[in-house]
Parts: C-alpha cells; sequence; structure tokens
C-alpha cells in the first residue's frame, strides 16, 4: 500500500481509503451489516488504514458501523467524516462534530469535510465565513486534525481556504468523470491540497462487470448515473474492451486498473467503497500497483474518450 501525506498536515494516510457511503444503507440496495463490518476489517488488514464516512450516511449509522468494526484499533488508522449540507450553522457545526465523535467512539477526527456547499439541495444559504469559523475553533479544540471540503468548485474551494487552511477536497473523479480536471485538479496541486476521489470506479462500471441491458432495482442510485444512460453506457463498454489488455498485461483487475491510475498523481488517493471482505481486499491491493507513465498515458487516452463528453457536467448524477 502506498501512503500519502495530508495536505500540509503530519497526517499519513492510505492512497487506497475505504469509503463509507454504502454502509449507510441509504440510496444502496443489498447490503448486509455483517458483511460490512468484515469488509472494513478485512481492509485495514490488507493495508488500507484510512477510513471515510459521513453523519449523512444512513443517519449515522455508517460511522457507527466504523466504529463496531475497527473502533478497538483506532491508533491504527484515520478516521475522515463530513457535517452536511443542512448543518452549517456555527452550533449545528458543532453539535454535528459532537454526534460523530459519539459515534465513530472517538475522541478526535482525523479530517472533517463540508459535505456538500451551503444552499445545495435546497439547504440554507450559510455564510461561509461561520461554517469556516466553527471548523477552526473545532480544530483549535484538537476534536479535528485538519479541515476538508467535499463537491466544492473553484471558486468555493478558494473562498473557504482565505478563512481557514483547507488540507483535503473530495470530488467526483475516475477515469471516466473529469470535470475536476477542468480547473481545480491544478489548482490543488499547486497549493498541496490533497485530492480525495470518490466514486474512482463509477459505481462500478469501471470493473467491467456491467453489460448492455443492465438494470438497477428501484432505490439504487445509479439509476440515476449519466455513465449508465446512453450513449455514454456505450462509449464507457467499447473502453473497458480497449483497457482490458492492459489490465491483463500487469495481471491485475480492472478496478485495480482504475485505482491505480487515479493514485498515480502524487497528491491523489481513491475512495473506494466495499460490499464485502472480498471486495475490500482487491481494492486495497490497488494500492501496490505502480503504473509506468507509458502504461498511465494509455490509460488516460482511452478513458478520455468517454470523459470528454461530460467534460462540462459537474455531477454525474441527474440530481
Amino acid at each position: 500500500m502506498k501512503y500519502k501525506t495530508l495536505g500540509n498536515t503530519t497526517i499519513e494516510y492510505s492512497s487506497i481509503v475505504f469509503g463509507g457511503w454504502q454502509s449507510g444503507k441509504e440510496y444502496w440496495v443489498g447490503i448486509d451489516d455483517t458483511e460490512t463490518v468484515e469488509a472494513h476489517v478485512a481492509a485495514l488488514h490488507a493495508g488500507m488504514t484510512t477510513f471515510d464516512t459521513a453523519e449523512a450516511y444512513g443517519a449515522g449509522h455508517s460511522e457507527r458501523i466504523l466504529a463496531k468494526a475497527i473502533g478497538a484499533r483506532r491508533s491504527e488508522i484515520q478516521i475522515f467524516t463530513k457535517v452536511s449540507w443542512n448543518n452549517l450553522r456555527r452550533d449545528r457545526v458543532i453539535k454535528s462534530c459532537e454526534r460523530s465523535l459519539k459515534n465513530l467512539n472517538t475522541d478526535h477526527i482525523d479530517l472533517y469535510q463540508i459535505h456538500w456547499p451551503a444552499g445545495t439541495f435546497g439547504s440554507p444559504v450559510i455564510p461561509i465565513a461561520e461554517t469556516m469559523g466553527a471548523l477552526a475553533d473545532l480544530k483549535a479544540q484538537g476534536k479535528i486534525r485538519a479541515i476538508g471540503v467535499s463537491n466544492f468548485n473553484l471558486t468555493q474551494l478558494k473562498e473557504a481556504a482565505a478563512l481557514a487552511r483547507v488540507d483535503a477536497i473530495q470530488p467526483c473523479y475516475s477515469l471516466f468523470f473529469r470535470n475536476f480536471e477542468k480547473e481545480t485538479l491544478a489548482y490543488c496541486e499547486a497549493e498541496k491540497i490533497s485530492v480525495l476521489a470518490y466514486s474512482p470506479l463509477a459505481q462500478g462500471l469501471l470493473t467491467g462487470r456491467f453489460r448492455k441491458g443492465t438494470q438497477f432495482q428501484e432505490g439504487d442510485n445509479r439509476r440515476d448515473n449519466k455513465l449508465f444512460e446512453e450513449p455514454h453506457f456505450d462509449r464507457a463498454l467499447s473502453a473497458i474492451e480497449d483497457i482490458t489488455p492492459i489490465a491483463e498485461k500487469l495481471h491485475i483487475t480492472l478496478g485495480q486498473l482504475a485505482l491505480a491510475w487515479l493514485t498515480h498523481r502524487p497528491q491523489t488517493a481513491a475512495i473506494a467503497g466495499a460490499r464485502n471482505a472480498a471486495q475490500a481486499i482487491s481494492n486495497a491491493a490497488a494500492g501496490d500497483v505502480r503504473l509506468s507513465t507509458q502504461d498511465w498515458e494509455a490509460v488516460d487516452k482511452i478513458g478520455w474518450k468517454v470523459a470528454a463528453p461530460l467534460f462540462d457536467q459537474w455531477m454525474m448524477w441527474n440530481w
């Protein structure tokens, strides 16, 4: 497993991060708590020391699952969690942090992130200065070690960073969905802001397990994913055929290749969810993959054929 340094902190985190969205169950189907606990344990055993969750994932269920799974090994892991878009008033940020600390059974959070900008999904429009002020105070108190943002555009990121140090940003970013590269990536690299890419496997599409005619059950958020709509889906299937020989040459899976493509960048990590132990172990193995410049460029070029038509799309879903 490759390990990286978070922003300009001293926090070391795994380049493959365990994603807790699925653990919350909401907007997913077929998630079993017992298997999820096993996935967390397997991930840690495989070298994945960093776990990303949020209060919004099942109203804290994901956070509680993390605590149940490996809370006793707190000193071995880094916990990243998020305050929801509805809780960005100063008093609500503080209450949310306290609630997350309780859910996680810990006295500190390594990275505390604003999940979505204020005003998202009809939430109250709160001045960013108020939210960042609360986060800065929590950091001064030692309840959080670093501040991050998620789903912020470049303008929003700069506004936040002008008020307090931002050490990480979490964008929707994968080989097939690359709006983040349009302007924000270069800024983050220049300012030493870590990039924590979520949905790095494009919700499973980059594993190669989906075929034409795939149908998702009611309640599965992938029903709204633009990459599973035509003509994007057809382009994606064609691209997967083209990158398969590269994965085979390297003796790795398509998913591991897609994760390694992201983590090849010095400041970028991949947040990968897992339903069970086998998936977690497979994801963790991507942290051992070192791509040559030639292979990285070949994969990048193929993926761009899918990403280009969606380059101006900020959101991967029809939300």
